[in-house]
């Protein structure tokens, strides 16, 4: 059987957690796209937590060959994400309880973190082919 360097559980584990933050930028860009809406309540996601990940064996969903000739592949984009109600302390007369400048903070955070896990990603890809690469 043949794995992928991109298969090992610590790169697996690193492309769950930029899917994670892609979904968590989706729910925080919902937020601010409803922040008029009356009675809207802010939603986040679910905390990631690596210990969830590490040593899982599959991720997303996977396809199953039905005959010979098919290729096997995994699905990409697909989370386990659970989306969660955000209580607030602020309200509006109208009932909606979105804070604009915590959901830009937040929108901030994520994409920084975003950056961090894809610098982590490229730069563990980039040790593995300079350790490849050198003969012995």
């Amino acid at each position: 059987m043949k794995m992928a360097f991109t298969d090992l559980p610590l790169f697996e584990a690193l492309k769950s957690k930029m899917q994670w933050h892609q979904t968590r930028q989706s729910v925080l860009a919902e937020n601010i796209a409803n922040s008029d809406t009356p009675g809207y309540q802010a939603k986040e996601v679910k905390t990631y937590s690596f210990a969830d990940h590490i040593g899982r064996q599959t991720f997303g969903l996977a396809t199953d060959t039905t005959k010979v000739g098919h290729i096997k592949g995994t699905l990409t984009g697909q989370t386990n994400v659970q989306v969660e109600k955000e209580d607030s302390f602020e309200v509006t007369p109208s009932g909606n309880a979105i804070n604009l400048e915590e959901q830009m903070m937040k929108i901030t955070q994520n994409q920084m973190d975003y950056q961090a896990a894809t610098s982590l990603y490229t730069k563990g890809l980039g040790l593995i082919r300079t350790a490849l690469s050198k003969s012995a």
